[in-house]
């Protein structure tokens, strides 16, 4: 198949879905797309005419589509150096808060979410802190709001993570924090941490925000890769009004701000801190 001809059927689809949902991806990256919307076909075994068939007549496949467009690779304490940042340079700087407001933009399972409240339990700051998660796949937010994960397989890597996470600091307990349970594959998070945190179906490209308060902290790690530049900034352009001024926004580590934004985030290591004026020191 030729390129046009490939980049033909799949935009052609999107506006299709479009029309069919209240999902908009046109603005996601080329290859992202076309490689999801081609795995989409080959495991429902259809040609174009009939994926476009199912997604008129049947709006439950619709919900699976997007699931499958939408699908984020997690884990528990990614990139240990990126949390040992926070630990020890982030969240020390809002202990003196009554409240801290965080959200989680595209949290996917929520094995980031969890990580984050290990950290601010173990700087005894977590009853002060309200804590939204975002994610516009249903499916993933059921499995986040369990808190329970495959193990056997992540088990050692887990750990390895978590232990690394501290670097520095006395490791806590892992097993405080979890309950395993090797025969059924099964890693379920405390449940008073499931409970703490609200989780809220919200498409991060068009959605109106489901609340209304400014945060200190907006994690967004590994989504904006999937979109094309402009929309990127139209993403950064609504956490950057979101945050309080000094406020941290955490991307993934492949994740970079460029042009305009250059000006109104200040980098310190792997995080970004809004300008205004108040600076960020440590």
């Amino acid at each position: 198949m030729q390129n046009s001809e490939k980049d033909h059927n799949y935009k052609e689809y999107l506006l299709i879905l479009k029309e069919c949902s209240p999902y908009d991806f046109s603005e996601y990256s080329d290859n992202s797309i076309d490689r999801r919307i081609k795995k989409i076909m080959r495991d429902q075994g259809l040609n174009m005419e009939e994926l476009v068939l199912k997604t008129r007549t049947e709006p439950d496949f619709v919900e699976q589509v997007v699931e499958a467009i939408t699908v984020n690779t997690t884990e528990l304490f990614r990139d240990p150096d990126v949390w040992n940042h926070i630990l020890k340079k982030v969240l020390p700087a809002l202990k003196h808060q009554k409240k801290i407001n965080i959200w989680h933009a595209g949290c996917s399972t929520g094995q980031e979410v969890y990580s984050l409240l290990i950290l601010l339990d173990h700087l005894q700051i977590l009853d002060r802190a309200e804590i939204y998660a975002t994610d516009i796949s249903k499916k993933a937010l059921e499995q986040a709001k369990k808190g329970q994960y495959f193990y056997n397989f992540n088990a050692e890597k887990y750990r390895e993570n978590f232990k690394a996470s501290f670097e520095g600091e006395t490791v806590p307990d892992f097993d405080s924090y979890f309950s395993a349970d090797a025969d059924k594959d099964l890693l379920k998070i405390r449940t008073d941490f499931s409970e703490k945190v609200q989780f809220i179906k919200h498409d991060l490209v068009k959605g109106d925000l489901p609340f209304y308060n400014k945060f200190d902290l907006i994690f967004c790690r590994n989504v904006l890769i999937y979109f094309q530049g402009s929309l990127q900034s139209k993403i950064v352009e609504r956490f950057h009004e979101n945050l309080f001024p000094g406020g941290t926004m955490i991307l993934g580590s492949h994740e970079s701000l460029g042009g305009f934004f250059k000006t109104k985030f200040s980098k310190n290591g792997p995080v970004y801190h809004r300008t205004n004026s108040f600076h960020f020191k440590y």
